[in-house]
C-alpha cells in the first residue's frame, strides 16, 4: 500500500508565519510548538545573542 506524504502547514503562534516540517518546542513554556526560526531565535536569545545577530545567523542558515 502506497503512503501519501502530505505536508502539513502550521502557523507559528509567535511570528504568525506558516511553516512545515518538524516544529521546535518553545523555551518559554516547554509546551508550545513553534516554527524552527522562532525556536532558533529563542535558543540564541537564551545565550545572549542580540536580535540583529540572530537575523544574520538565520540568514546564513537559510542559504544552506
Amino acid at each position: 500500500m502506497k503512503e501519501d506524504h502530505v505536508t502539513e502547514l502550521r502557523i507559528c503562534p509567535i511570528c504568525g508565519r506558516p511553516y512545515s516540517g518538524v516544529p521546535a518546542l518553545s523555551r518559554i513554556d516547554n509546551k508550545t510548538k513553534i516554527c524552527p526560526d522562532c525556536g532558533t531565535r529563542q535558543a540564541l536569545a537564551s545565550i545572549g545573542v542580540d536580535k540583529e545577530e540572530q537575523e544574520k545567523i538565520l540568514s546564513i542558515i537559510h542559504q544552506h
